[in-house]
């Protein structure tokens, strides 16, 4: 069995290798194209343009793209490690956008500095959202720590996708010179291939950590059968795709986790849940857990304490989706998701380790509210 996933893994792995060869060898292609359409639009060859003006041009796209990544980064920061597969695919998307605009600028003269610095700003998420998740992934490949050595030939990997999609660059862009209809058909083409080949890698990387998703996946098939799937089979199930593109995504994914409200500030629930919360009425815990749950129309909120470690994050985030789960079929979902997390929890936790999973900490967004709460027989009185 080891041998098995040995090598199911190795193959995965040259998949991932493989297809992010081909998706950086598109891609650099793609830019000849609209790196000639930007410098048309910008002037160059023309004697009524003008360096300063150019150089103008070239400051306020760049500036724009830079104050687009700032910007990025402090609203979407924190989610990029939770979502490394999906934020992996958004970047490129974003690449490719960025690339039309920048092709897109000759047609409209007059709006040529907005639709360049669109472009840049696409590409700002672009070069943010990459860069994390490489980072992310560089660690996942490390099996034996050797961050560094794996980023260097990921380097390398990426040099010569660069170096071979920049020749045939070239070679296409003198043969569709001059010829509008082969120029957007070679570059919507090169497009549905780039998102192709990068669909595939992402859909190879088979990931052992915890998110949101994948543990609410895990769950919920441990609580039907009493045992865990493996990596290999929870990344065929998990979702790869934007959440705006919830709608077009071709697996089968649990809902439990849409359903549970990590880090909830104490005040922005309803002023009756908060009352209750006050008195230690409506609320659930687990052995005086650092933690507390409570529920509003089918979703669960949880509480942090102060002081609750990664292990305390996880615990609640698997108490709210068993929570989640008994609640559709009983109305007594406090006492019956305590009963639940006493027998299995532990259980629960020593078949993920031994089924490959790190159950050290739970992958998920910055969490910015705590609370602070004395513990009492009576119940938990906040702070």
């Amino acid at each position: 069995m080891a041998t098995v996933k040995l090598d199911l893994s190795l193959n995965l792995g040259f998949q991932y290798v493989f297809f992010s060869f081909l998706q950086g060898l598109s891609t650099y292609i793609k830019m000849m194209l609209s790196t000639q359409a930007l410098l048309s639009a910008i002037g160059v060859g023309e004697k009524s343009a003008t360096v300063i003006g150019a150089t103008f041009q070239w400051f306020l796209r760049d500036f724009s793209g830079m104050l687009g990544g700032i910007l990025f980064t402090f609203y979407q920061g924190s989610n990029l490690d939770s979502n490394a597969k999906m934020w992996r695919l958004v970047a490129d998307l974003m690449n490719d956008i960025g690339m039309l605009m920048d092709l897109l600028s000759p047609l409209f003269p007059s709006a040529f500095i907005i639709v360049v610095c669109l472009g840049s700003l696409s590409r700002s998420f672009t070069g943010v959202a990459s860069g994390a998740t490489r980072a992310a992934l560089t660690q996942h490949f490390a099996l034996q720590d050797n961050a560094a050595d794996i980023s260097a030939k990921e380097g390398s990997q990426e040099t010569m996708a660069t170096m071979m999609g920049m020749s045939l660059g070239m070679l296409l862009a003198r043969f569709t010179s001059g010829n509008p209809l082969a120029i957007w058909f070679s570059f919507l083409s090169l497009t549905v291939f780039h998102m192709y080949a990068n669909y595939r890698a992402v859909r190879c990387l088979v990931l052992n950590s915890l998110n949101m998703e994948r543990s609410s996946i895990l769950l919920a098939h441990f609580m039907q059968t009493g045992q865990v799937l493996s990596p290999e089979q929870v990344s065929s199930m998990e979702g790869v795709l934007p959440v705006w593109a919830t709608s077009l995504r071709s697996t089968i994914s649990n809902p439990l986790h849409k359903r549970v409200h990590l880090g909830v500030k104490v005040s922005s629930l309803p002023r009756p849940d908060m009352m209750q919360l006050l008195n230690g009425v409506g609320a659930s815990s687990h052995k005086n857990a650092k933690y507390l749950l409570a529920h509003r129309k089918g979703s669960v909120s949880v509480i942090l304490h102060k002081d609750s470690a990664a292990a305390d994050v996880l615990k609640s985030y698997i108490h709210a989706i068993v929570m989640a789960n008994v609640m559709e079929e009983t109305t007594a979902f406090y006492p019956q998701g305590e009963a639940w997390m006493d027998k299995h929890y532990d259980e629960f936790l020593n078949k993920l380790r031994s089924g490959g999973w790190k159950t050290e900490r739970l992958l998920s967004p910055s969490i910015t509210w705590r609370a602070n709460w004395l513990s009492h027989s009576s119940g938990a009185k906040i702070d």
